[in-house]
């Protein structure tokens, strides 16, 4: 066993010192940034990034399509003259992010159950058994008494209120075959140590965009918002690597 405990020691060791190494990841990086302002992402090509897939839906069946002889509406068109709305990729539209979501539940829970059971028995035979149910304590008359009590209540409450409201500029990244669209775009915004940033992307109806070409966000499929930042005050309001591991391997 001692044998063992030391062949095992240096081994722990290594795993110690290796953990914060690869639990900072880029804190490495971040050093030279010191005394500076977060750098912004540059602007790539979105299908070009790491991790980027492109989007499959269910499609409806093909139609073949339908030409009106001599007329001068096009099939498809949704104004007589040039639409000046995103319909192909690269296309920009903005979009409108409103987000107002509130909910408040209220749980209360009681339960309580009280159990008595007693059992006596008359006319034991025998001085010795008599004398045996004497020295436990009990009596013929109450062999066996068992009194059973549980009670238990519980309480829960959920009070949530988020609000964000800005727009962001969205950049048509595929076509899907049924017309609708797939979007994304991407906001930084920099202010002394802190950025901002503002992630959007979906699948959107031509038919929903407005005229102004504006969309809502309510009105975006699979929708994917995502606001935060990072810099100073962000690493600030964070905990240290450390106390997050121990917040996950800790079981109490």
């Amino acid at each position: 066993m001692r044998l063992r405990l030391r062949t095992l020691a240096p081994a722990a060791l290594v795993v110690l010192a290796a953990l914060p190494l690869a639990a900072c990841g880029n804190s490495w990086d971040r050093l030279g940034d010191i005394g500076k302002s977060p750098k912004l992402s540059s602007i790539d090509d979105p299908t070009a990034k790491p991790g980027y897939k492109a989007v499959s839906m269910p499609m409806p069946a093909p139609t073949p399509p339908a030409y009106a002889p001599a007329s001068l509406w096009s099939q498809g068109s949704r104004a007589f003259f040039k639409d000046q709305r995103a319909h192909r990729i690269g296309d920009i539209l903005t979009v409108q992010v409103v987000i107002t979501d509130k909910a408040k539940i209220a749980n209360d829970t009681a339960r309580g159950r009280s159990e008595t059971e007693s059992t006596s028995v008359g006319g034991l035979p025998g001085a010795a058994i008599d004398g045996l149910i004497k020295k436990t304590g009990a009596t013929s008359s109450n062999l066996i008494n068992n009194t059973t009590k549980t009670s238990a209540e519980g309480t829960g409450s959920v009070d949530r209120s988020e609000q964000l409201q800005t727009n962001v500029a969205a950049l048509v990244t595929q076509g899907l075959p049924n017309g609708n669209m797939v979007i994304e775009g991407r906001q930084e915004v920099r202010v002394n140590f802190e950025v901002r940033e503002l992630i959007v992307a979906g699948v959107v109806r031509p038919e929903d965009i407005g005229s102004d070409n504006t969309i809502e966000s309510t009105k975006i499929a699979e929708a994917r918002i995502s606001y935060g930042g990072r810099g100073q005050i962000t690493d600030v309001q964070q905990s240290r690597y450390g106390t997050q591991f121990l917040d996950v391997i800790m079981p109490f």
